[in-house]
């Protein structure tokens, strides 16, 4: 499996276990999002410190995520991005759109 799903209360948190989250694997993590939506889950943090690479099908995968809290009033939170995933993000000016902390313990504090 490429993305672990951890439940708490009030939110989940998806991990990567990739290197590189692209159109490979950017379909499973859709997937982990929309079956965590279905089961109600409207705040969300996405962990990608262990991924170093990203394109366009990833970004995808992380904007849907965005749009499906959005849309049920939750939070999302991405968190540990690498230099390269964090260069993509900005050349697509997603920074301006996605919520960004360094730490996934900053994420955890910022949910509700």
């Amino acid at each position: 499996m490429n993305f672990t799903v951890i439940n708490h209360t009030n939110y989940s948190i998806i991990s990567s276990e990739v290197d590189q989250l692209n159109s490979t694997n950017a379909p499973e993590l859709k997937t982990s999002i929309l079956n965590l939506n279905k089961e109600n889950v409207s705040h969300l943090i996405i962990d990608l410190s262990k991924t170093s690479y990203c394109d366009s099908s990833g970004l995808s995968a992380l904007l849907s995520a965005n749009r499906l809290c959005k849309n049920s009033n939750g939070k999302f939170i991405l968190t540990g991005l690498q230099p390269n995933v964090k260069k993509m993000i900005e050349i697509a000016q997603l920074h301006r759109v996605l919520s960004i902390t360094e730490t996934l313990e900053e994420a955890e504090k910022a949910m509700p």
